[in-house]
């Protein structure tokens, strides 16, 4: 290997783990923030359950196509001859995007990672091989998903908290409410989530299950949470005990740890799910362009390359990193200067998340992990009053949305322009 090559080869791995770096920071942190925000989970505790999570999502479900990636936006087909320049493309990408996530990390916007790598190769693309390169259907769904996903994470949070307060909060016994409601509340909760963790997840390990068996491994396990939840919560109740349930300051206590316990679950899965999936934004376009570096080819539109374990390690280590020495800005965002966060809302809006994302998933919507909790945790804060949000920091959220895409771009074209003078 020339010294061309070599110094190609540190800049594509450190670009890498740059952006993975960056995915921790930013997107890792929706998953915690809101348990950080409720106080079911300190900020330690918190950094140190994603960190698990995260990494054995990367490591044992991760993406080994990252199909969206490398054929959905542009054609890949027409590099076929200069395969060096999709090399700097996929490396200026990798370099703008970490550029974008960390910028919205130092102000503590939560962003979209996927969008913001779909911006940076579009960029590219564009001034590379012009408008006809680009798949626009794709990203035109992208664009409408910036609507579709926060405001429908945003009425499943808002229906199911509004229940929550009449059936539980409000109600004339919260404690025994909250009893009752709970095993239920348990089963759709592992229900929704292990749907999304089978149809995003036990596809990359090659394990084919049909709809039915996905729904019936499904309902088996929320069934069994159903019986667990129902015998730990509903003990032999005393005289004595139902009198101190009486006093609203015992009730509610008792209620908000029912639901901290629901939501530590809930954040913990959807930390899994997003190192499952999401790691593939980042080990993605390192390895089409090591792939371009060693065997100077081209993937075409279509085909699919797999992603070695070795580089889901990479990609989660990075993400671990970044969520351990900078993900407490966007935790703060998401958990504490939105709305004010306790453990019943935050499971609300975590809940809710997880619903959306199983919809989407099904409907193939390309959606966005971060828009859609952000619009739960609003969903939350408006069954509790307009007044509940706080809207200038909404409003500089989704300004930081729309310029997501744009921004990507441009340092994309910024970085394809200089590594192309360089080599």
């Amino acid at each position: 290997m020339g010294l061309v090559e070599q110094l190609l080869l540190f800049l594509i791995l450190g670009a890498g783990f740059y952006m993975a770096w960056n995915i921790g920071a930013n997107d890792v942190a929706n998953a915690m923030g809101t348990s950080v925000g409720s106080g079911a989970l300190s900020l330690r505790k918190a950094i140190y359950l994603a960190a698990l999570f995260e990494f054995c999502g990367a490591f044992f479900f991760g993406s080994h196509v990252s199909e969206t990636v490398q054929n959905k936006i542009i054609d890949t087909s027409l590099f076929i001859e200069n395969p060096d320049t999709l090399l700097y493309g996929m490396l200026a990408s990798l370099l703008a995007t970490g550029a974008c996530l960390q910028l919205a990390s130092l102000y503590g916007f939560p962003i979209s990672t996927t969008h913001s790598i779909i911006g940076a190769i579009i960029g590219f693309g564009l001034v590379a091989k012009g408008s006809d390169a680009i798949y626009w259907k794709t990203s035109g769904e992208i664009v409408a998903s910036w609507l579709l996903s926060p405001l429908l994470g945003g009425v499943l949070s808002f229906i199911l908290f509004s229940t929550l307060r009449k059936r539980v909060l409000f109600s004339q016994n919260p404690a025994r409410a909250a009893r009752v409601l709970t095993p239920w509340l348990v089963f759709f909760l592992i229900l929704v989530v292990s749907l999304t963790l089978i149809y995003h997840g036990l596809q990359h390990i090659h394990m084919d299950l049909s709809p039915w068996e996905a729904v019936f491994l499904s309902l088996a396990l929320s069934l069994f949470g159903f019986v667990v939840s129902f015998f730990c919560l509903s003990p032999r109740e005393t005289a004595k005990k139902d009198k101190e349930e009486i006093e609203p300051i015992v009730a509610y206590g008792k209620v908000e740890k029912q639901f901290a316990s629901l939501q530590v679950i809930t954040a913990c899965l959807m930390a899994f799910s997003h190192g499952a999936n999401d790691v593939a934004n980042a080990v993605g376009p390192i390895a089409m362009c090591l792939r371009i570096l060693f065997e100077k080819s081209v993937v075409s539109s279509g085909v699919s390359s797999g992603i070695p374990s070795w580089l889901l390690i990479f990609g989660g280590l990075g993400i671990v990193l970044g969520l351990a020495t900078w993900g407490f800005r966007v935790i703060e965002t998401v958990g504490k200067r939105l709305t004010e966060l306790t453990p019943s809302r935050g499971f609300a809006a975590e809940f809710g998340a997880a619903a959306t994302i199983l919809f989407a998933t099904r409907l193939g919507l390309p959606i966005s992990t971060t828009h859609v909790l952000v619009g739960s945790v609003i969903g939350v804060g408006l069954a509790r009053g307009i007044e509940a949000i706080d809207l200038s920091m909404t409003r500089d959220i989704f300004l930081s949305w729309l310029m997501t895409v744009p921004l990507a771009a441009f340092l994309s074209t910024l970085f394809f322009f200089v590594i192309r003078a360089i080599f």
